[in-house]
């Protein structure tokens, strides 16, 4: 990631506090910042903890200045508890919530940022695509990691691939419902990350609905989304396999033991809509491999 882009994010309140912990830049993975509590970041490979305790008027400011003044428009995803900024970076949100009918209607007092950077990384996906083809046929598949695992990165880096054609395959038109605006990093309108030159992304729009639409309107190849878990996922997921497509998904998990002690994510599992389950494990904090198995639990990598 260039360092200019970073430093354009950072008001001046937190470049100041970065330049002091001496961070390179352009390694950051995340940065968390808590009203009355120093400024953490990490970047994969250590943690740093600022001198600095920043004051709840520095953390509003900061939310302001990262809504570029107008939080008014971000009101649909303040309710879901994030921004999404240029570049499809994203910040959580952590405050006092406001309920109407039961619901969340927005948040308020807002105390915590955890400010998370898309690492576009291409040719990542190299390693996983050797085993998403039978034949000519694209195998459905499922990846899976922690938290921070990299999970969307692999995803990113596979669907612009797919689209754009790998390894003798032809490009395929592929459909991107990015519920949270992480995998195409839309603003705008125009991804900021490259998801290939067939792909049509449904920026903002939640995985069930948009699905349907992308099928009804687009006729993708394949569908992408990112962190399953409902049962309205698995409906949906039916129902783009019985149109033909392939489906690409990510969800939250260390291993397929761990999947599987979760009932919606077992019926995933049992309705045998994925050929290939994909776990992202790391070692060292920092050196991530990959396990590859099959729907039917033989081992690919």
């Amino acid at each position: 990631m260039r360092c200019e882009e970073l430093m354009g994010i950072f008001p001046p309140v937190l470049q100041k506090v970065l330049k002091r912990m001496e961070v390179d830049i352009s390694s950051i993975q995340e940065v968390r910042i808590r009203s009355q509590r120093p400024v953490i970041v990490t970047d994969g490979r250590r943690e740093y903890v600022s001198e600095e305790i920043l004051q709840g008027a520095q953390v509003t400011e900061i939310l302001a200045y990262l809504g570029n003044y107008s939080l008014y428009a971000y009101e649909e995803e303040i309710r879901k508890g994030f921004l999404t900024l240029p570049g499809g970076h994203r910040v959580g949100l952590a405050g006092r919530t406001i309920l109407e009918a039961g619901k969340i209607k927005t948040m308020t007092e807002i105390s915590s940022l955890n400010l998370r950077f898309a690492h576009e990384v291409k040719g990542c996906a190299d390693p996983l695509l050797l085993y998403l083809w039978e034949g000519e046929r694209l195998c459905s598949s499922l990846l899976i990691s922690a938290p921070g695992g990299g999970k969307t990165t692999l995803l990113r880096d596979s669907i612009r691939q797919i689209s754009d054609g790998w390894n003798g395959h032809p490009g395929r038109t592929v459909g991107v419902v990015d519920e949270r605006s992480e995998i195409a990093g839309s603003f705008r309108g125009v991804s900021g990350n490259d998801v290939g030159n067939r792909t049509d992304v449904l920026d903002g729009c939640p995985k069930v609905e948009g699905i349907m639409m992308l099928i009804r309107s687009m006729a993708p190849e394949v569908v992408a989304v990112d962190e399953i878990g409902g049962r309205e996922d698995l409906e949906a997921l039916l129902t783009a396999v019985h149109c033909g497509c392939a489906i690409l998904a990510t969800v939250h998990g260390a291993s397929l033991e761990e999947l599987q002690k979760k009932p919606i994510l077992q019926q995933i599992v049992d309705a045998g809509i994925f050929e290939r389950y994909v776990i992202i494990k790391t070692r060292d904090r920092s050196e991530r491999f990959l396990e590859i198995w099959d729907h039917k639990g033989g081992r690919l990598c």
